[in-house]
């Protein structure tokens, strides 16, 4: 079972900003699992008011709410087994899990987290960066709700009061034992050169007639001691040693390799903002193509606004010239609220990408679904076709085949899958 979502949810123990379960839900999730091992961190965001006074009471929502859906991402990216993300102050946010966690893997993935939420938040024509102080504990047998969350909170207030540490052990210690940052690098690079770095694909189908028309290539490391660990942890690890070029380009070749003799399926790469930073981004890439022998119209880039608010322009240029070879650009994570006309028309796009968020309640609630309605009407006018993600139900599906979004995907009908199963598919 994944992160509770709003529509599993009694709507007097929502949050009514974020959409994510609220303290009371948070204690009775803790509540059921007393009995085991639960691994949970509270997430700290002492700069918000900083910018309530900035750029009022709205522009903090805004803020509030990017933070939520890029934990709640996490989440579904990340953890396995049965997860919460509450809502449980002003600006706090619980994450717990109840799956079998290592201490050093809850630390690294903490640190991933902590990397995903602090990338760049564009807000009324400036660029945030809200980087969270996270306070990490494994629950002790018997331990309530209540007692735990009181233990992340006394940790996390002494957390803010000392000067450059991000995150801190609830029993006091400052990080886990056993495997150092330099040796976890390590390993990672090694696992490079050993080809250890696996691709799984998670498959696109046309919302009219279901028929599989691509697949998004995503990250997976089978670390020997620490368990599988997904993209956003890798790029963690990778950032801490500038590995970040080097990973990126290792998953790009290794999806378009396994990719390269499905007959006319579209693969999805996901660029981030150290690829754009790149001068030789465009250079590089097509090089890539042309070693890989992948014909760059099955190609589509999927980038995100935050990947490029660094230096718009540069960004935009690069993606332009690998539009001008048949490769389809993608503005990801779209209906977020940050995405204005200016990236729309800037940038050379073929596709935008529907956030999960925008489907939650499309099917139930009529606000949402005008929303969606308006949001397809601007894409149609621009000639924009209109991708969606996070869909898991058959009445969400039903609204986007009269809607006439084109395709969908999400765990109504897969997962992420191997390649050995995209060729069954297929």
């Amino acid at each position: 079972m994944r992160n509770p979502t709003p529509s599993t949810v009694a709507e007097s123990e929502r949050d009514a900003l974020t959409g994510l379960p609220g303290m009371a839900t948070a204690r009775n999730w803790l509540a059921r699992h007393e009995h085991g091992f639960v691994h949970a961190m509270l997430l700290g965001f002492h700069r918000l008011r900083s910018v309530n006074l900035a750029y009022g009471q709205s522009g903090g929502d805004l803020a509030l709410a990017e933070i939520a859906r890029r934990i709640a991402g996490f989440a579904d990216d990340e953890l396995g087994g049965e997860s919460l993300v509450a809502r449980v102050g002003g600006g706090e946010f619980l994450v717990a899990c109840d799956s079998t966690i290592s201490r050093e893997r809850w630390q690294w993935l903490a640190e991933a987290l902590v990397r995903r939420i602090s990338r760049s938040l564009p807000m009324r024509g400036d660029v945030l960066h809200l980087a969270p102080r996270a306070a990490l504990l494994r629950g002790m047998p018997g331990e309530t709700g209540t007692a735990l969350i009181d233990r992340l909170d006394q940790a996390l207030e002494s957390l803010q009061q000392q000067a450059g540490r991000r995150i801190i052990w609830a029993d006091g210690t400052h990080r886990a034992r056993g495997r150092s940052a330099a040796r976890l690098e390590a390993d990672l690079i090694g696992a490079m050169a050993r080809d250890e770095i696996g691709i799984v694909f998670q498959p696109q189908y046309r919302v009219d007639d279901g028929r599989l028309t691509g697949v998004e290539a995503l990250a997976r490391w089978d670390h020997p001691q620490l368990g599988r660990m997904g993209a956003e942890t890798l790029f963690a690890i990778a950032e801490r040693g500038d590995h970040v070029a080097q990973l990126s380009r290792h998953i790009a070749a290794k999806a378009l390799s396994l990719a390269r003799d499905w007959p006319d399926l579209a693969v999805s790469l996901n660029v981030t903002a150290e690829d754009l930073a790149n001068d030789a981004f465009a250079a590089d890439f097509r090089a890539l193509l042309a070693s890989s022998g992948f014909r760059p119209h099955r190609l589509t880039l999927e980038v995100t606004e935050h990947a490029l608010v660094s230096d718009f322009a540069r960004s935009a240029e690069a993606l332009a010239e690998l539009a001008a070879d048949g490769v389809r650009i993608a503005l990801d994570d779209f209906g977020t609220g940050y995405a204005n006309f200016r990236t729309l028309k800037a940038l050379p796009l073929d596709t935008i990408k529907l956030d999960a968020s925008l489907l939650h309640e499309a099917d139930s609630d009529m606000r949402d679904r005008a929303i969606l309605t308006a949001i397809v009407a601007m894409a149609r006018a621009l000639s924009l076709k209109v991708v969606c993600e996070g869909v898991e139900r058959e009445s969400q599906l039903a609204v986007l085949q009269e809607e006439g979004c084109d395709t969908f995907q999400g765990f109504l009908r897969s997962g992420p899958i191997g390649a050995a199963q995209v060729t069954a598919l297929l």
